[in-house]
């Protein structure tokens, strides 16, 4: 549902941009069908083309974000940047505290995916090393650029515009009336949702490939290219999905299904981290760190589960019915038909003790 949701907001917004140049009788398909199968086939070639391609892209993307920032002078409030008129005292919370806790779940979207990192555990040569240093060093990028987009766009844009626009970096580079600058960040947004949708392929594929070896999904999706030694069943699969999915919903409902599935996951994720410490107390196995504030940052992401899953309920509760009553459902099936296929002694190959009550 991710890539889904960036290959339409790449679609949308080259769409919007050719058809203010004269262009006639355009839509979004075509550009959301030429994005999925690109990066699709890409993927299938090899992960090593498909995160150096990755890597590229999303430095471009970076760059267009830091050239606008010192572009718009953020040394000179009130000569280009204006965060003083467009946020006031009157309008700093236009819709109270309720309009706070209504946005949590774009909050939410801002960094989901980061978790995927893993699922190139086994395709890298040191995983100890490189899966915390992937992680951290793209939750650094995410945080650097949201502080820079934040400040910058709610210094040119007011707030009724933000509320609705889907690209407000490219927004504020026309504001400037820049034309390098429009240019810059046309591409910048674009590279940017390309490669969020890259990243996205590639975790969903190795999801199912894991999922399918393990017996949790059928074997077939399990299946490695003989030559380029990527999860083939499950790329080619699940394109006609993501393709099917982003012709029949718009952006909104598009993002609502990847939030509404990641914060199941991270809901789930705060349960096993505090089960797991109680399977295997400190000092039972050996750890590579041990948080010491265990459970504080469990219960929080808990919490803020909990009030983003309110908050998913007051903007889209149809979509949020729809999709709790499909894991429902895909959760019943699992457990009547097809658990009994799971080789669950497979799943402690590790030298570990049994863990406690065992």
């Amino acid at each position: 549902m991710l890539e889904v949701s960036d290959a339409i907001l790449a679609g949308d917004l080259i769409t919007q941009v050719a058809t203010e140049a004269g262009a006639q009788g355009l839509t979004h398909n075509p550009f959301i069908v030429l994005t999925i199968v690109v990066l699709v086939w890409l993927n299938y070639r090899g992960v090593l083309m498909t995160l150096n391609v990755n890597f590229v892209i999303t430095a471009l993307a970076y760059a267009s974000i830091v050239v606008l920032f010192f572009a718009v002078q953020p040394w000179s409030q009130g000569v280009v940047l204006k965060l003083g008129e467009m946020v006031t005292p009157q309008n700093a919370l236009p819709y109270g505290w309720i309009g706070v806790i209504a946005a949590f779940q774009f909050g939410i979207w801002y960094y989901l995916g980061i978790e995927g990192t893993t699922q190139a555990a086994e395709e890298v040569r040191s995983p100890a090393r490189s899966l915390p240093l992937g992680t951290m060093s793209g939750m650094i990028t995410l945080l650097i650029a949201a502080a820079l987009t934040w400040y910058v766009c709610a210094s040119l844009l007011p707030w009724q515009h933000l509320g609705v626009t889907f690209f407000p970096l490219y927004d504020a580079a026309v504001v400037t009336g820049s034309p390098v600058l429009k240019f810059l960040l046309f591409w910048g947004t674009v590279l940017s949702a390309v490669a969020s949708a890259n990243g996205c392929i590639n975790d969903a594929s190795r999801a199912w490939f894991s999922l399918g070896r393990d017996r949790y999904l059928p074997t077939w999706f399990s299946a490695v290219h003989p030559k380029y030694r990527t999860p083939y069943r499950s790329l080619l699969f699940l394109m006609p999905i993501a393709l099917a999915f982003a012709f029949i919903s718009d952006l909104n409902q598009a993002i609502t299904f990847s939030i509404l599935s990641g914060v199941l996951q991270y809901t789930f994720m705060s349960i096993n981290i505090m089960m797991f410490r109680n399977r295997w107390p400190v000092g039972s196995i050996r750890r590579g760190y041990t948080h010491p504030f265990h459970p504080l940052p469990a219960l929080l992401l808990f919490f803020l589960c909990v009030v983003t899953f309110f908050a998913i309920f007051l903007g889209y509760g149809t979509q949020l019915i729809a999709m709790v009553s499909f894991y429902i459902i895909v959760s019943l099936w699992f457990h009547f038909y097809r658990y009994k296929y799971v080789r669950r002694g497979d799943q402690f190959t590790m030298p570990w003790p049994k863990p406690k009550g065992y």
